[in-house]
C-alpha cells in the first residue's frame, strides 16, 4: 500500500522548477561562479570572466602542472547607522574556476587585464602550434 500518490508529470516540475530557482539572493560565505567565455584563436585561447565590482588586487592567478586557476576572495563590510543603533553586515564572496592549458599553449607568456567588470587573459598558442602556411612542392 503506498502513502503517497503519484502525480502527474507537470505539476511536480512546475514546483520544482520553482523551489530550485537561482533567486541571486546573497548569503554570507557564497560562493558563485562567474560566466566564463573562452575564445579558440588562430594565435591564441582568450579567456574572459564576469567579474564586475571587483580591483586588481583582489585577484590571484596560477599555472601549475597545465592547470590555470583563477581565483579570488572578496569581504566586504556596510555599516548603517540608525538612531543610536548600528547595523552591520558582513559579505564573504569567493570562487575558484580551474582550466586544463592544452599543450599548444606557451604557460609563461600567458597575459591578464581587469576592465569594466572583466578579467580576460590571453593564453599565446606556441610557435610549433600556430597553422603553418601552405607549402608547395614541385615535382622533378
Amino acid at each position: 500500500m503506498n502513502l503517497i500518490r503519484k502525480q502527474a508529470p507537470f505539476f511536480p516540475s512546475l514546483i520544482d522548477d520553482f523551489i530550485n530557482q537561482d533567486w541571486n539572493l546573497k548569503t554570507p560565505g557564497s560562493t558563485t561562479l562567474p560566466a566564463v567565455n573562452i575564445k579558440d584563436l588562430e594565435a591564441q585561447f582568450e579567456i574572459e570572466l564576469a567579474v564586475p565590482g571587483m580591483k586588481k588586487s583582489d585577484f590571484e592567478i596560477e599555472v601549475e602542472d597545465g592547470l590555470l586557476s583563477i581565483s579570488s576572495s572578496l569581504e566586504e563590510e556596510q555599516v548603517t547607522e540608525k538612531g543610536k543603533f548600528t547595523r552591520r553586515e558582513f559579505s564573504y564572496n569567493s570562487f575558484k574556476r580551474t582550466f586544463t592549458i592544452p599543450e599548444s599553449v606557451d604557460p609563461s607568456n600567458i597575459e591578464a587585464q581587469y576592465s569594466d567588470g572583466v578579467l580576460q587573459l590571453r593564453l599565446p598558442k606556441r610557435k610549433e602550434a600556430l597553422p603553418q602556411p601552405k607549402k608547395l612542392i614541385k615535382i622533378r
